[in-house]
């Protein structure tokens, strides 16, 4: 693993790993934390938990969202797989449920990311707008009608 961290993690990798909660986890491989960590506290609303040049903890609504930078995969079985791709995450929709998709998109829109779809009532009982993210991974904020 390359790090470009500077000093200690925050805490130990394993500490960490045995501390995540039971059910689904989320990590995101990105080339670059930082527009990615500025996304999810900008627009998203996510809590920052812990953040370096390698690595991202994010609260976002009450689940964690890891993120990894490119560069910490280098001895990872994946590393190489999005080289030369720049949109990730093709065909998946990352859900933030409990959340005011409106907001979230009026954030998103006065920050330059772009919106393919505005909140709208959905038939499926959700308000929800889809905004591209740093990288191309397409997030979906979304609240119970």
């Amino acid at each position: 693993m390359v790090k470009k961290r500077i000093g200690d993690a925050w805490m130990p990798a394993d500490e960490f790993g045995r501390a995540l909660p039971r059910g689904l986890g989320l990590n995101l491989l990105v080339p670059d934390i930082e527009p990615m960590r500025q996304f999810c506290a900008d627009v998203l609303g996510g809590r920052i938990v812990y953040a370096d040049a390698d690595f991202c903890v994010v609260d976002l609504a009450g689940s964690i969202l890891l993120l990894h930078a490119d560069h910490t995969y280098r001895d990872h079985e994946m590393f190489g797989v999005f080289d030369g791709i720049e949109a990730r995450g093709i065909g998946a929709e990352i859900r933030v449920y409990g959340v005011e998709p409106d907001e979230i998109e009026a954030r998103a829109r006065s920050a330059g990311h772009v919106v393919l779809s505005g909140s709208i009532d959905k038939p499926h009982g959700l308000r929800e707008c889809h905004i591209v993210g740093p990288s191309g991974y397409v997030f979906v904020p979304g609240k119970a009608i």
